[in-house]
C-alpha cells in the first residue's frame, strides 16, 4: 500500500469520507455526491457502538472513535472528512475552542482535514454574519437542541427562540416523535419553519438541527432540508441554515469546489 496517495491513484480527483452514527442509514453520502461535480468521489463510514442508544454520554465515551475515522480516511486517500451526527459537538463537554482545537489535532495527525457538523454550523454562521438565530430543533430530544442552543450562544449567536415538533404542537408528547425514527409528513417542513419564523420573527436566521428527513421527494421520498431550502428561504424571506447544508458547505469550501444547483443561500455564497 502506498504511504502517500498520488493523484493518479486516486478514484476521483477529490475524495470526501462521511461518517455515520451507529444504527442510522445515514443520506448524507448519497446527498453529497448528487450535488457534486462528478469529480468528486463520496465514501461512508459508519461507526461501531455496540447497544447504541442514542444518549449524549455514549457520545461523549465513544468520542475518540473519531481518531478511527480520520485515520482509516486518510490513509484510503481521502482528502476531506466529515462528520455526521449535530449533537457530539456539545456532548463532548469540549466546548467550542476545544472542538476546533480537537479538529485540528487529527488533521495534524493524520494530514486531512475534519469537519464536524455541529461546528461547522457556526462557522457557517460566522461566515454569513448571522446574529440571532431561532432554531427548529425538529425531532431532538430537550437536553439534545438545548445542547446545541448553548453551544451556539457560547460561540456568540443570540438564540432568540428553540423549540422541537412537540414543543410546537405537531405532536402531542416526546415518544411520539421519537417514534417516527427521523422521517416526518412532507408538508411539516414548511408548517414547522412558518411556526418559528411566527415566534422570532426578527432573527437573521432560522436554523434546522441534525439530519431530519420529510416525505417530500416522488412518491414520498424522505428529503433532507437540503432539498427545501430553497422553498423554505423563498417562504419565509430569510435565510434557513441546517446541520446537513452547513457540513456540506464546509467540506466544498476546503475542497474550493460548489455544488451543482441551488440549495439555498449558503451553498450559493461558495
Amino acid at each position: 500500500m502506498p504511504t502517500e496517495w498520488k493523484s493518479e491513484h486516486k478514484l476521483f480527483p477529490y475524495q470526501v469520507g462521511f461518517t455515520c452514527p451507529p444504527h442510522d442509514w445515514d443520506a448524507a453520502p448519497s446527498d453529497f455526491s448528487r450535488v457534486c461535480p462528478e469529480s468528486v468521489g463520496v465514501h461512508g463510514w459508519m461507526m461501531h457502538v455496540p447497544e447504541y442508544r442514542h444518549q449524549l454520554t455514549q457520545r461523549n465515551d465513544k468520542f475518540n472513535i473519531l481518531d478511527d475515522f480520520v485515520h482509516c480516511m486518510a490513509n484510503n486517500g481521502a482528502d476531506v472528512c466529515a462528520q455526521v451526527g449535530s449533537n457530539w459537538v456539545h456532548a463532548s463537554g469540549l466546548g467550542v475552542e476545544g472542538i476546533k482545537d480537537f479538529c485540528q489535532s487529527l488533521q495534524d495527525k493524520h494530514g486531512v482535514p475534519l469537519h464536524m457538523a455541529g461546528y461547522a454550523m457556526v462557522e457557517a454562521l460566522r461566515s454569513m454574519n448571522v446574529e440571532k438565530v431561532a432554531i427548529n430543533a425538529v425531532y431532538h430530544w430537550p437536553d439534545w437542541w438545548s445542547g446545541t442552543a448553548a453551544f451556539l450562544e457560547e460561540a456568540g449567536f443570540d438564540v432568540v427562540w428553540a423549540g422541537n415538533f412537540a414543543d410546537q404542537g405537531w405532536f402531542d408528547t416526546q415518544q411520539q416523535v421519537n417514534d417516527c425514527r427521523w422521517v416526518f409528513d412532507g408538508d411539516l417542513a414548511l408548517k414547522s419553519f412558518e411556526y418559528v419564523a411566527t415566534q422570532a420573527p426578527d432573527a437573521d436566521a432560522y436554523l434546522g438541527l441534525g439530519m431530519c428527513n420529510f416525505r417530500s421527494g416522488e412518491n414520498g421520498l424522505p428529503q433532507r432540508i437540503l432539498h427545501l431550502t430553497s422553498m423554505l428561504e423563498d417562504a419565509l424571506g430569510k435565510m434557513v441554515i441546517a446541520h446537513d447544508t452547513a457540513l456540506y458547505w464546509r467540506v466544498f469550501k476546503s475542497l474550493s469546489l460548489k455544488p451543482n444547483g441551488n440549495y439555498g443561500k449558503l451553498l450559493s455564497s461558495l
